[in-house]
C-alpha cells in the first residue's frame, strides 16, 4: 500500500508540474524578463540544497536579491532584496522555476523544505530525519507558521510530516498552502530576508 502512494504521489508530482510550468508560461516569460531587466544576469537563483537522503541537487528559483558589494554577507540579505524580489517572494512567483526540480525527481510538491548544505553538520539525529522524505516546495512547516517559527519548531514539524506521512495529508497540505500563499503569511523572519542562519540547536549540540 505504501509502495503504491509513493508511486500515486510521484504521478501527482509530474502531472501537477508539467501542467503548473505549461499554464506559468506568460508569467515565468514575464518574470524571467522583469528580472533580466531590473538585476540583470543571471536571471535565476541556482543553488545546492541536500535532498532525500542527503543527496545534494541544485535548486532552481527566480533571483530576487542585487548582487552582493563587496564586504556585504548574509546579514545584508534583506537590505539586497529588490522592489521586484519583494514581491515575487510575497507572491510565491520566485518559486515557479522549482517545478522544474520536481519534474526531473529532485523534490515533491509537498515535503520538507530544503536547506543549506552547511546545516547539515549542525542537526541533531533527530532533526536530520526529516531527509528521510524527498524534499517539497510546500510542507507540513509552511502551513503551521512557515517562517515566523523557530528552527526546531519547524524541523520538529518536517519530522512529524515524516513520520505520518500519507496522500491524503499531502492534498490537506496543498489546499492549506494556497490559503497561505493568498493571504501572504509568514514570509519572513523579523529583521531577516526569510530566516535567521541555523547555528544548531541546544539538542544538535550535545549531539555533536
Amino acid at each position: 500500500m505504501k509502495r503504491l502512494q509513493l508511486g500515486l504521489k510521484r504521478a501527482l508530482d509530474v502531472a501537477a508540474a508539467a501542467a503548473g510550468l505549461a499554464v506559468a508560461g506568460p508569467v515565468l516569460a514575464a518574470t524571467a524578463v522583469s528580472v533580466r531587466a531590473t538585476m540583470g544576469s543571471p536571471v535565476l537563483f541556482r543553488q545546492a540544497r541536500p535532498g532525500w537522503r542527503e543527496k545534494p541537487f541544485e535548486l532552481l528559483k527566480f533571483r530576487t536579491m542585487r548582487a552582493a558589494a563587496p564586504g556585504e554577507g548574509v546579514e545584508s540579505d534583506s537590505r539586497r532584496i529588490t522592489r521586484l524580489g519583494a514581491f515575487l517572494r510575497k507572491s510565491s512567483l520566485d518559486e515557479l522555476p522549482t517545478l522544474l526540480n520536481v519534474l526531473r525527481g529532485d523534490m515533491s510538491l509537498v515535503g520538507p523544505r530544503p536547506l543549506l548544505m552547511q546545516y547539515l553538520d549542525r542537526y541533531s539525529p533527530e532533526q536530520r530525519r526529516r531527509h528521510d522524505a524527498k524534499p517539497g516546495i510546500t510542507g507540513w512547516a509552511q502551513v503551521n507558521g512557515r517562517n515566523q517559527l523557530s528552527w526546531e519548531d519547524k524541523f520538529a514539524l518536517d519530522v512529524w510530516y515524516v513520520d505520518n506521512w500519507s496522500l491524503a495529508l499531502d492534498l490537506k497540505i496543498l489546499l492549506a498552502t494556497a490559503r497561505t500563499v493568498l493571504a501572504r503569511e509568514g514570509i519572513s523572519a523579523a529583521g531577516h530576508a526569510t530566516m535567521p542562519e541555523f547555528r544548531g540547536s541546544d539538542a544538535s549540540r550535545r549531539a555533536s
